[in-house]
């Protein structure tokens, strides 16, 4: 059902080793090209080593697979035995069905099939699977067989393939002459993230799997490999599952949400909660209050600190406009309509910035509690927050031109900043908050601090003076 459902051939995530599924990672070919370089040159004893799952089997089938007609091929996995039973397996396997009588005189007929084989101009190939399980004593006997030998070559190879604890054998004292004979040591390592997604891709398309759609999302691809470890056994039975639970789900293309149930089932430790965090970081609304500027020498927060500054200069050289024109007691204190409108228009990272609440309290002091919150979404300023509009006779701060002479230039901008004019701050500012010109080091960032301590702001210096203070 699940092989028609996906229209595949075969079952892409099986557990018997077909050579046609071998993956060929850099280590794995690296692995087959060594043994089969030492079995042409006749160096007598080889091994392979790999954690379980890792394809060991699958890589032998496919080294034998291509000795095919050229050489006499043994292949054992059964090592829970004696010494004389090893022989006894090894006999039976090169076609002598009645061997029996003590060990030497099985070494006799063992030397006699190999003679023949030789003279034949046909190599001898002796492979033994999860030798790790083997005795000392039969590891002894298989150095011993490796003395059947002619002047010019060895008439028996040799191949011990194991897990990591058959290395731990070999390098034990005990063993220390079958260690010497050892002439290649060949091993296998976990796939990475993209053997991974190539392992499953190779698999599905020997299985005929079309790719019209991927099989597996990106997503649920990345979590086989986090927690398949890059073994193969592993990716091979969480795909396995996650086939049968995606076909049951009607999906054609397996989701993440599928291959974490299936690991919750196969009771792996999955985490809850997917990794999603940098998602949720883009859409996070960030505030600055005025008495929490949290410090960070990250450049995001570095980029937040200097809009922070500009806002801030802006509200002082509005503050000192509106301070300048004497008005009657009735008239009531505020940001222009204009100036409201041009800091509205301000934006960071092509998202509309909150507007600025309006100046409250007396002289225009700014509402300690206020927070300015940069380029995140809004809602809607309530009633109470709206700008009281000033009459037309009173000019918005943000016109070019009062005071300033009619530059784009920044530098002569800071030139006409520190001699006082506080146009040219308010320009300035346009500039920074427009993306023309930013700071370029912390002795500018001190010239905002200096131009609003002039202002008599001492709320603006108390923002300024905390953030500027990571200024060497």
């Amino acid at each position: 059902m699940v092989l028609n459902y996906y229209n595949l051939r075969d079952q892409p995530f099986g557990v018997t080793p077909d050579p046609r599924y071998l993956y060929s990672s850099a280590s794995h070919r690296e692995a087959l090209a060594s043994l089969t370089y030492g079995i042409r040159s006749r160096r007598g004893f080889m091994s392979l080593i790999a954690k379980p799952g890792m394809g060991k089997t699958t890589i032998l089938f496919q080294l034998l697979s291509q000795l095919e007609g050229s050489a006499r091929t043994v292949f054992l996995f059964q090592t829970l035995c004696s010494p004389k039973e090893l022989l006894r397996d090894l006999l039976r396997d090169l076609g002598i069905a009645d061997a029996a009588g003590d060990t030497g005189h099985m070494q006799e007929q063992l030397n006699r099939v190999l003679t023949a084989e030789a003279r034949q101009g046909r190599r001898v190939v002796v492979v033994i699977d999860e030798a790790q399980n083997l005795e000392d004593s039969a590891l002894e006997l298989l150095r011993m067989l490796s003395n059947f030998e002619t002047t010019s070559y060895k008439l028996m190879q040799i191949i011990l393939a194991g897990q990591p604890q058959l290395r731990e054998k070999l390098i034990s004292p005990g063993l220390l002459q079958l260690r010497q004979r050892m002439s290649i040591f060949a091993r296998l390592h976990p796939f990475n993230v993209e053997d991974t997604r190539l392992y499953i891709q190779h698999r599905l398309r020997v299985a005929g799997y079309d790719f019209k759609t991927p099989l597996f999302t990106p997503q649920a691809a990345a979590l086989i490999a986090k927690y398949s470890e890059g073994i193969p056994r592993n990716i091979n039975n969480i795909c396995f599952n996650a086939l049968s639970l995606g076909c049951v789900l009607k999906q054609k293309s397996i989701r993440e949400e599928v291959v974490r149930e299936c690991l919750a089932d196969m009771e792996f430790e999955v985490e809850a909660v997917s990794d999603q965090d940098s998602d949720r970081a883009d859409s996070k609304v960030v505030s600055f209050s005025s008495r929490e500027i949290a410090p960070s020498r990250s450049p995001l927060e570095w980029l937040r600190w200097v809009f922070l500054c500009m806002i801030t200069l802006v509200l002082c050289a509005t503050r000192s406009g509106l301070g300048s024109e004497k008005s009657g007691p009735q008239q009531m204190h505020g940001i222009s309509e204009s100036s409201q409108m041009d800091v509205n228009q301000f934006t960071l990272g092509r998202q509309k910035a909150v507007p600025l609440q309006p100046l409250a309290g007396a002289a225009g002091e700014i509402e300690p509690n206020m927070k300015l919150s940069l380029a995140m979404p809004v809602k809607e300023a309530p009633a109470s927050a709206q700008v009281v509009s000033s009459t037309s006779s009173q000019r918005s701060h943000f016109d070019a031109g009062v005071g300033v002479e009619q530059t784009n230039d920044p530098a002569k901008l800071w030139i006409q900043v520190k001699s006082g004019s506080s146009d040219a701050e308010i320009e300035l500012a346009n500039l920074y908050l427009e993306g023309v010109a930013v700071p370029r080091n912390c002795a500018q960032a001190q010239v905002l601090l200096q131009a609003a301590s002039r202002k008599g702001n001492t709320h603006a210096v108390s923002l300024l003076g905390d953030s500027a203070s990571e200024c060497p």
